[in-house]
This record gives structure tokens, sequence and C-alpha cells, in this order.
């Protein structure tokens, strides 16, 4: 089975404890605070997936480092120390955060813009495609990509709203070309 599957059903099950538990949010605050320190330290991962280490001195150190997170944490943390699956922690956040938007009714949008954008334009991006999408609401992620030229490119999930001038300069130019 492929590591994506797998960190799938991992993220599934603990988003079903959550929702079970009523902790979603509370977990996925803790599950992004773990991804964060996966992808910092470098030292971490590799400590936690070399052959010679134990098993036991492993997991000592996810519950030293993680003290006072909830038990549901550390023990899918365990497991997957149990089971060789360290690197898939990142993925198998992504995907519950998937699972509790979409149990909240929200959706992930990335905006590609020249510069940064304000807060008043994401608001009216915001504004704009949630009653588009028919969401409740829309987290933005801002990218500055200078190949835009000039207006925004938003991609939600697999698909793209672009309104930038590389885009209409992309469009028209495969215009002419289908002319000729």
């Amino acid at each position: 089975m492929s590591k994506t599957n797998v960190a799938k059903r991992y993220a599934e099950a603990l988003f079903q404890i959550g929702a079970e538990k009523e902790t979603i949010d509370f977990l996925e605050t803790e599950l992004t605070t773990v991804k964060e320190v996966f992808q910092t330290n470098e030292g971490f991962l590799s400590f936690l997936q070399h052959p010679k280490v134990e098993v036991e001195k492993k997991k000592q150190l996810l519950n030293e480092a993680f003290a006072g997170f909830s038990k549901d944490v550390l023990h899918t943390l365990s497991l997957l120390v149990d089971r060789h699956n360290e690197s898939i922690v990142p993925d198998i956040v992504d995907h519950f955060i998937t699972f509790a938007n979409q149990a909240k009714g929200v959706k992930e949008a990335t905006v590609y813009s020249v510069r940064a954008l304000s807060d008043a334009e994401k608001e009216e991006i915001e504004n704009v495609f949630t009653k588009k999408l028919n969401v409740k609401a829309l987290k933005i992620n801002n990218h500055v990509d200078p190949s835009v030229i000039g207006g925004v490119k938003i991609k939600v999930g697999n698909t793209v709203y672009d309104g930038s001038v590389k885009g209409k300069l992309d469009r028209l130019e495969r215009q002419i070309r289908r002319a000729n």
C-alpha cells in the first residue's frame, strides 16, 4: 500500500477519534505543531528512522518532545514508530486538516499574486469565493509569484481560477495558434 494511502488511513482514524471526543480543533492544533517539529528538525526524524536506535528510546523521545499533548496524538506517533512509518507524519497532518476542514465547511485556497495581498484583498477574495464554492469559510494562503505579472491565480483543491495577466496572455497565444 502506498505511503499516501497509509497516511490517509491514520488521519481518518485520528479524525474519527476527534469527532467522537469532540476534540477536532484541539487535535488539529497539536498535529500542526508535530508537523512543524518534524519538518524543521532534520535530526529528529533521522533519529526516529535510525535502525540501530531501540524503539523504546524513540518512543521516549516522542513522549518528552510532545509532553502535554493528548494521548491520541502520542499513541498515534508510537504506532508509527512501531511500524516504521515516521516519515509520513506530515502527510497524516495534511490529511487530518483536510478532513477537519471538510467537516467544518472550510476550504483552503492558494492565491498566487505579484505582491503580498493586503487583509482587505484577502477578505474580498474570501467573500467572493465562499459564495461561489458554497462553503462557510475559505482559508487563504498567499504566495508571491512574479511570473503572474498582474492579477491573481487562485487554486482551490484541483480547480484553478486564473485571472492573471500571464494566464490571459497564454490563452491569447493558444487562440492565435488555433487560428493559424
